[in-house]
């Protein structure tokens, strides 16, 4: 089996990566590692949790040498703040031992400290889309130098409007340089960005798109409305035992705010939720407790989902189905890291019965069917969202029956009264009505 040692790496990282206790790398590590070294242009695909970060750090960092120039070398763009947190820390623990700088700018944040940042100089630049147009608009940042071009998550990328922001980044990097993609899953709109900017590059896939972590055990539970939703995730939650640290995963931010409210009486502190709507402290500040235990249950929106390496989740539950089968694939690769056994639970009601399909489909296999509990009790009360929509018609409403040219409309009524000029025209005969202001005068004069 290969080892890290076998691979052309220097002194420095190969004792960071042994701190680490790591010693083989995963598939896409080992397979990535020359290609990238080569200075071609790379298509990376895997699963998420098989160490999509490292594959493409280490030979990038093993490439760059020591400068004391101030505009970055290496760029790596990736879809969150979250995510630019973690994959500097992936940087900082492989570069112990090395001197590089890197540094990590985001969007709502205070942009003054981000400004020095980058004026004091940098090796890496980790970043998301909008902040780094912000910069580089304002003249601080230069993109002239960036040798290496990286997209983590790169299918997120065009799905949550930062395309034109992509385009921008795009027009301001040089045009000799290294692309370097990498994500769980491929869609058409990333074959299209992968032929437009990249030149003849080399696709790696380890395991074909689609397929799941063999660690995870799936299943799925056919549930009619919201409310038994909340019934079975409260039911299923109680299981503490079992159940030490679970995502659940809802469909947009109304949702994971009204899930919390409703079983935050509960499980109290063991809860907490965390969606693109709550400021950066609290984002950060949720994940952190998260992750050191002090909270057992996280609902997230899918923000949660891309890329950010959460270990020993033991349970990802979808209180709905995604409508993506990508999504899906991204959600439950929180769980099963690292080797260990995970388990990824579905809630579908008959409109996601679709989508689950979908899913199955993309994966090639069947998800298990679990029957519903029998003490968990069923709801007949339904959202508003949930309840189909009826569209009567209006009997009442007047009908045009007659078709005008464009451009022309029926005069009103007050309009079509044709001119006979005043009322002396209208009837000759009449008198002219007396002037008495006029006759006053005339009588002033006789006399």
């Amino acid at each position: 089996m290969l080892n890290f040692e076998d691979l052309n790496l220097t002194k420095p990282y190969l004792n960071a990566l042994q701190d680490l206790e790591f010693i083989h790398p995963t598939p896409i590590q080992a397979q990535t590692y020359s290609v990238i070294m080569s200075g071609a242009d790379v298509i990376g695909l895997a699963q998420t949790g098989t160490g999509k970060t490292i594959a493409y750090l280490l030979p990038v960092l093993r490439m760059l040498k020591y400068s004391e120039q101030k505009a970055p070398r290496v760029l790596v763009i990736v879809p969150t703040r979250e995510l630019v947190v973690q994959v500097l820390g992936e940087i900082e623990k492989l570069c112990k031992y090395a001197a590089i700088r890197a540094g990590g700018i985001y969007g709502g944040s205070n942009i003054n400290p981000q400004k020095k940042l980058v004026l004091d100089g940098l090796d890496i630049l980790v970043s998301t889309p909008g902040r780094l147009v912000d910069l580089a608009m304002l003249g601080i940042l230069k993109l002239k130098q960036v040798q290496h071009f990286i997209i983590d998550e790169v299918d997120e990328m065009l799905e949550t409007g930062f395309r034109a922001q992509l385009t921008t980044v795009l027009d301001l990097l040089p045009l000799k340089r290294q692309n370097i993609f990498f994500s769980a899953t491929m869609n058409k709109e990333v074959q299209v960005l992968i032929q437009t900017f990249t030149k003849n590059p080399t696709k790696i896939e380890v395991v074909p798109h689609g397929t799941p972590l063999k660690k995870i055990k799936q299943t799925a539970f056919a549930v009619p409305n919201y409310y038994t939703k909340v019934n079975l995730l409260v039911h299923l939650l109680n299981n503490k035992k079992t159940l030490t640290k679970v995502l659940v995963f809802v469909a947009n931010i109304k949702l994971a705010d009204r899930l919390y409210g409703d079983i935050k009486r509960h499980f109290g502190e063991e809860l907490n939720s965390i969606h693109s709507k709550k400021t950066q402290p609290v984002r950060f500040a949720a994940l952190s407790q998260f992750k050191e235990g002090l909270n057992r249950i996280l609902i997230a929106t899918d923000i949660a989902a891309r890329g950010l390496d959460i270990l020993d989740v033991t349970h990802v539950i979808n209180f709905d189905t995604p409508l993506e089968a990508g999504d899906y694939l991204h959600r439950i690769g929180r769980t099963g890291r690292a080797g260990k056994i995970g388990k990824a639970i579905t809630f579908y009601n008959e409109p996601e019965k679709a989508f689950l399909d979908n899913i199955e489909d993309l994966m090639a296999l069947t998800i298990k069917r679990e029957s519903f509990p029998k003490e968990v009790a069923v709801s007949k009360q339904f959202l508003d969202e949930e309840l189909p929509k009826v569209v009567q018609k209006n009997y009442l409403e007047k009908v045009q029956t007659k078709v005008l040219p464009k451009g022309f409309h029926e005069k009103k009524e007050k309009n079509k009264k044709v001119n006979l000029g005043g009322p002396r025209k209208r009837n000759p005969n009449k008198t002219k009505p007396r002037n008495r202001a006029v006759e006053r005068n005339r009588a002033r004069k006789k006399s």
